[in-house]
This record gives C-alpha cells, sequence and structure tokens, in this order.
C-alpha cells in the first residue's frame, strides 16, 4: 500500500512507474508476460519490498505497532511511512507533488490497457478521492487506514493506528527519514543495474 514511494523511487519512467505501482497484484512469473519496462518496475517493487523488511529502522517502527495489530503492523508502517514522504516532499523532489500526482494518474488513464484487471478497477476511486496527495495529512491517512480495515471486515483494526502516529509521531518520521535515505540509495543502484 505505500505506492507513493514505490512510484517515487521509480526514477522519471512512466512505465517503471506502472510496473511498481501494480507489482503487489502480479504473482509469480507472471511478470514476464508484461513489456520489458513494466517488468522492470516490477523486479523493482520486489526488491523495494525485500529490502524494507530486512530493514532494521523499518523494524522498529513495526516492533511498535506489532503487540495491537499483529501482522498488519508492516502495512500500517509502509503507508505511514507514505504519510512522511507526502509531508515533507519537498525535501525529495523539485516538482510539487501536486504535479507529480497529476502527471501519475495521466499516466495511468493513458496506458489503461497495460493495467492489471485490478488496477484498472481501482484506478477511478484512486483518482477521484486522489488517494496519493491525501497521504500528506492525518486526516488523509486516517481514511486511507478505514479503507483498509474494512476490507478485512474490520478484523485488522488498522483505523485506530492513528492514535499510534499521533503518540509516537516524531519516532515514526525520525525513523522514516533514515530508513529512506539508505532505501534511495539502495534503489539507485538497483535502477542502474536493471537499466544496464
Amino acid at each position: 500500500m505505500n505506492f507513493l514511494a514505490h512510484i517515487y523511487l521509480s526514477d522519471n519512467n512512466d512505465f517503471i512507474k506502472i510496473g511498481n505501482f501494480m507489482a503487489d497484484g502480479i504473482r509469480g512469473s507472471d511478470y514476464l508476460n508484461y513489456p520489458e519496462q513494466i517488468k522492470k518496475g516490477i523486479i523493482l517493487h520486489r526488491y523495494i519490498d525485500t529490502f524494507t523488511d530486512a530493514n532494521e529502522t523499518f523494524r522498529i517502527s513495526k516492533h511498535r505497532l506489532h503487540e495491537r495489530y499483529g501482522h498488519y503492523s508492516g502495512v500500517i508502517v509502509d503507508i505511514l511511512y507514505d504519510h512522511f514522504l507526502a509531508k515533507n516532499w519537498s525535501k525529495y523532489s523539485d516538482e510539487s507533488l501536486a504535479s507529480f500526482v497529476f502527471r501519475f494518474y495521466q499516466s495511468l488513464e493513458e496506458n489503461f490497457e497495460a493495467l492489471t484487471p485490478k488496477t484498472q478497477r481501482i484506478l477511478p476511486i484512486m483518482i477521484e478521492q486522489n488517494w496519493l496527495e491525501s497521504y500528506a495529512t492525518i486526516e488523509g491517512i486516517s481514511k486511507i487506514l478505514f479503507q483498509m480495515d474494512y476490507r478485512t471486515k474490520f478484523k485488522s483494526k488498522m483505523q485506530f493506528s492513528v492514535e499510534e502516529l499521533e503518540a509516537f509521531y516524531d519516532d515514526f518520521e525520525n525513523e522514516f527519514t533514515l530508513f529512506f535515505e539508505e532505501l534511495r540509495n539502495h534503489v539507485k543502484e538497483k535502477l542502474i543495474e536493471l537499466n544496464s
């Protein structure tokens, strides 16, 4: 669910962004059925997920939530980290968040036929509710977490994790900053490898 980070880390290639964005819905070797640049995005997404799961700083954030949310704690941290990326966007990009998001939505619409059926279904809702820009506020994150909780039939209790976000806001933000700097450096190397 950390869509914004995955898209941002895809460099300035629309097709790598698209592959990275929809990779969660593509299983196993099915990625081989996609065009080359979209394949690279899927591979990059999997690389980012593997790096994230093993990262010590990410695990500290996750551990803070584990007792209350169990195996959903990693999903929650993904969303919280997207909040800090959106909130601090100007530190990471010269382009405004609104412009970056608009161009990405446009790219998805222009390449609609290349999207997975699941991505095609969620796209109108995503654009209408402007998910990616909404990450920048706690109110926006609250709505996303509620929607995620709804999808689990409220078993995950994810909507309540805003309480931990507010209680440990500075800790989560500092952890995100440290984690994201490490991740960006590793992704730069991975992109060089993928494009060589």
